[in-house]
């Protein structure tokens, strides 16, 4: 996980290089190669830095979806289990329940008597 984190850095470090060697290069009219060699786009620099700051900020906002992915699927998880805990604890309960029989209460057993009698 370390070399992946190394490897977004070094990829917005080479992005915020090219910003500034760009904006050196061109002082007002930004050109950027397109890729595969399809020549350029010719963008005030205004415009690059508002272009190159989304594309910053979209790459730090995905830097957040793993672990808050992580963090849902964990809370999934436990209700999950939690539910089924419930379940077999209900169930449990239920059996003994069902395995007890009723006990003669003491208020009956006299009525039963003057009854026979």
């Amino acid at each position: 996980m370390r070399l992946v984190s190394f490897v977004q850095v070094l990829l917005l470090l080479a992005l915020a290089a090219y910003l500034l060697l760009v904006a050196l290069e061109n002082p007002q009219v930004v050109r950027l190669p397109l890729p595969f060699g399809r020549g350029e786009l010719s963008l005030p620099v205004g415009a690059a830095v508002a272009l190159f700051l989304v594309t910053g900020a979209v790459y730090a906002a995905l830097l957040f979806v793993p672990p808050l992915w992580r963090v849902r699927q964990k809370h999934r998880r436990d209700v999950r289990e939690r539910s089924a805990l419930e379940n077999r604890l209900a169930a449990t309960l239920q059996a003994r329940l069902g395995a007890m029989t009723p006990a003669p209460s003491p208020t009956s057993a006299p009525e039963s008597e003057q009854a026979q009698a």
